[in-house]
């Protein structure tokens, strides 16, 4: 074999790989929800160790002579499947409803996303195991390549969709093909099926795939999602769409109608039509661009909205906008009459059309006003490192409805929705200045509207508000409520303002300072005066009110897996909104380690058990113990580390991206100083355990204050800073494997498939189980028991290198 082809093959399949699993993140983020995203690690996983299984089971008939042949077979067979698993998804309706049709169609979905896997981990497996080369040469270009394609998916997202993402991702799957059969050029290209012929020939491929990812990038009528968050994906009106890495925007043609207002009042005159367009981002969320003539007597339709309340009381000075979208809260900031506005927002195509398509830009009229800013970042990072000061902060429904009413993100941490968040908002008002935020409502169901407040307090009370209900005022209108949180007691000029404008029209007031609350749970929460005040306030309710922070960043998850088996009546499971959205997400999580257990026994757990019937019954329990804790100790730090930095670098994909290279890099680097700093001995092996227990237990300490000093940094800066926090425990991860395998096959090398094959069952289930956790107790706890974990290793590699006690001669014998 040609060494230098070999090792390009093994680079393009492990980048290949790895760029797959991200962005079928954002795939299914479009087609079914943001915190998914696990669910791509479980099935990547699931699938190579499956592919791992099979060579084991296939190893007598791969020699040295056939093994190219293999490579570029298997190799053919990733870029094909890549191709057929994604045609298959955007066919797929990955739906989230309580039915038992859903079990059935996330079984289907997890075959179909592992499929691939499953060829990618064939070729691994046999580059590893069964090339000629040293296996530290081939790990080291295996994890560079993985490393590579966390990073280069972030370019790949910008340039096409993400289903034209995946076609290119077959591309780079076929090339590595070409790359193992140039490396034995008389290897058999020949076979007995025209399959077999096909995947002889894998340089062939790369074209077609290369083209039909550019050629469907190019065009809305290509191959897309059929079904999207439960809805049809209607294209009829449309006039752009762009995918990037942060989300799916959808534009549509301008047409002539009410004004769409997130709460509008009941006593808007019905005669007011506006030209607009509706953005839609992943296929749930919304936002509107309204035409701008800079007549700001044709914008004040606006003043119906309740979420522009505020604007009553602060209209001069500088102005502050959290998620631009459409350019609506500038507008009305601009329509008010403020002069200077600066406006945030992490979606570059948003500040693209408002600032340079041409078509965009001329409707929506605000890049021509002087005094107005745009900056590409995210709020919370920005606002942090800013020393501006501000009358009033806008941030109007950051997050999609089906945050609230179907249960996206409800499983996902958000950094804009915790107390550590909004001091960073708050200290950045003027003396006088005026945080003003809008969301979901419901009469009947303050559940959501309560942990706003919730949140509002516990945070005016950590910047030394001592009565923080002397600076709220809550006004609702239909099903949103907007909450105005001033940096001062509000006055009564100020609240005889307010009040007026909310009777003129028809806004109800929930809360205001002197007055009743309308509801007895808000006026607990509000009255709170001191952190266990308000504690006692939210505690004993079916979901949970209390603030979120950091270390629980699930704003929109007010279910607790401890409390779900509460809401499971069928009164409450006829209900919409947050209690409902979080019964689904939640039964879906549910529902995906279900599906994967069944998967790991189905293909791993049960076809392995041969390898362990004639081995040492005290060797197999010892091993399996040992490589289950590490399974599950990685995932734990692994996801953990996703969901805190997820906070910390402001979007899920950066996170995913650079938490995998990171973790992908240094564990491989461990790995191969394993083979130079054995771990056989017992007090070795300890003080390696120790160190890397310690130092993930010492994480939830790191983090916060990490966050709090360098939350203002560049997103380059922020990045950089994460990947040094990760390295050493990765470094300290990666001796785990190696070291475990090197003390079973020190006494019997018949069971290390099945050790293989356990330790990727475990890190299959652990990925959802991290998940569940987090939500339930919080990311920290979550790194803590990956740290047990790996505490937990030393009794088991103990009894791993004991030496078993000689047999016992039977009676009568010498």
């Amino acid at each position: 074999m040609h060494k230098r082809w070999f090792l390009a093959g093994v680079f393009l399949t492990c980048l290949a790989t790895l760029m797959l699993q991200v962005i079928e993140t954002r795939l299914l983020s479009v087609t079914a929800q943001y915190h998914l995203a696990f669910f791509s690690i479980s099935m990547a996983m699931f699938g190579m160790t499956a592919g791992a299984v099979w060579v084991y089971y296939n190893s007598a008939r791969i020699a040295a002579d056939t093994l190219p042949s293999y490579l570029m077979r298997f190799g053919s067979g990733f870029a094909l499947s890549t191709a057929a698993s994604v045609l298959l998804q955007v066919t797929h309706a990955p739906v989230l409803v309580l039915s038992a049709s859903t079990v059935l169609t996330w079984a289907e979905l997890a075959i179909v996303m592992a499929a691939p896997f499953f060829f990618s981990g064939v070729v691994v497996s046999l580059s590893l195991t069964r090339s000629p080369f040293p296996v530290s040469q081939v790990y080291a270009i295996d994890l560079i390549g993985a490393s590579v394609g966390c990073l280069a998916v972030l370019m790949v997202l910008d340039t096409f969709d993400a289903v034209s993402s995946i076609f290119a991702t077959a591309a780079i799957a076929a090339a590595a093909a070409g790359c193992f059969r140039a490396s034995a050029p008389g290897a058999a290209t020949r076979g007995a099926t025209m399959l077999d012929r096909v995947l002889a020939k894998p340089w062939p491929l790369c074209a077609p795939l290369m083209v039909a990812a550019v050629a469907n990038g190019a065009t809305m009528r290509g191959i897309q999602p059929l079904v999207v968050k439960n809805t049809v994906d209607r294209r009829e009106n449309l006039s752009f769409e762009q995918w990037n890495s942060h989300s799916r925007i959808q534009a549509s043609r301008i047409y002539v109608g009410q004004p769409l207002l997130w709460g509008p009042s009941s006593v808007m005159p019905a005669d007011i039509k506006v030209p607009q367009r509706r953005l839609d981002i992943d296929g749930d969320a919304a936002t509107r661009m309204f035409r701008f003539d800079g007549n700001t007597d044709n914008a004040r339709f606006l003043a119906y909205d309740v979420t522009n309340l505020a604007y009553e009381i602060r209209n001069t000075g500088r102005s502050a906008v959290i998620g631009v979208g459409g350019g609506r809260d500038i507008l009305s900031a601009w329509t008010f009459g403020f002069r200077d506005i600066t406006g945030v927002e992490l979606n570059p195509i948003f500040i693209d059309l408002l600032t340079r398509h041409p078509e965009f830009r001329d409707f929506a009229g605000l890049a021509s006003l002087p005094g107005i800013r745009f900056f590409v970042d995210e709020a919370r990072s920005w606002f942090a490192r800013s020393n501006e000061s501000f009358d009033t902060i806008q941030m109007s429904m950051i997050d999609t409805w089906a945050a609230t009413g179907a249960g996206a993100f409800s499983l996902s941490e958000n950094g804009l929705y915790t107390v550590e968040g909004w001091q960073h908002f708050l200290n950045r008002l003027a003396p006088t200045g005026i945080f003003t935020v809008s969301r979901w409502y419901s009469a009947d169901e303050v559940n959501e509207t309560g942990r706003m407040i919730s949140l509002a307090v516990r945070s005016l009370l950590e910047i030394g508000i001592r009565e923080p209900s002397q600076h709220i005022f809550l006004a609702t209108s239909g099903n949103l409520a907007t909450l105005i949180l001033s940096r001062a007691p509000l006055t009564a000029a100020e609240l005889s303002t307010l009040q007026k404008a909310s009777a003129e029209r028809k806004f109800q007031v929930l809360l205001s300072p002197g007055r009743p609350a309308a509801s007895p749970l808000l006026a607990a929460i509000t009255s709170s005066v001191t952190a266990a005040e308000l504690e006692r306030a939210t505690s004993g309710h079916l979901l949970d009110l209390s603030p979120p922070t950091d270390d629980r960043p699930f704003f929109f998850n007010q279910l607790p897996l401890t409390r779900a088996h509460k809401a499971l009546s069928a009164e409450i499971l006829e209900k919409t909104g947050v209690l409902s959205g979080n019964i689904i997400a939640s039964a879906t999580l549910l529902l995906i380690i279900v599906l994967a257990t069944v998967l790991v026994l189905a293909t791993i757990v049960v076809p392995m058990r041969p390898a362990i019937r004639e081995s040492e019954p005290r060797l197999v329990t010892a091993g399996t113990a040992y490589f289950v804790l590490i399974g599950l100790g990685f995932m734990f730090v692994e996801i953990g580390l996703l969901q805190r930095l997820s906070v910390f670098l402001g979007h899920p994909i950066y996170s995913l991206s650079i938490v995998l290279f990171s973790i992908i890099l240094f564990t491989g680097l461990g790995s191969f100083a394993s083979g130079h700093v054995a771990l056989d001995q017992p007090a070795r092996f300890a003080t390696w355990a120790a160190l890397l227990a310690a130092y993930v237990f010492a994480l939830p300490l790191l983090l916060p204050p990490l966050v709090q000093a360098f939350a203002g940094a560049g997103t380059l800066l922020r990045a950089s800073l994460a990947v040094l926090l990760i390295a050493p425990g990765a470094f300290l991860m990666g001796f785990g494997f190696p070291n475990g395998m090197h003390l079973v096959m020190r006494r019997d090398t018949k069971p290390t498939p099945w050790f293989w094959g356990i330790n990727g069952a475990a890190g299959v289930l652990g990925s959802a189980i991290a998940v569940a956790i987090s939500i339930t107790f919080g990311i920290d706890t979550t790194l803590r028991l990956g740290a047990l974990c790996y505490l937990a290793l030393i009794p088991t590699a103990y009894a791993l290198s004991a030496r078993q006690p000689a047999p016992v001669p039977a009676a009568g014998t010498v």
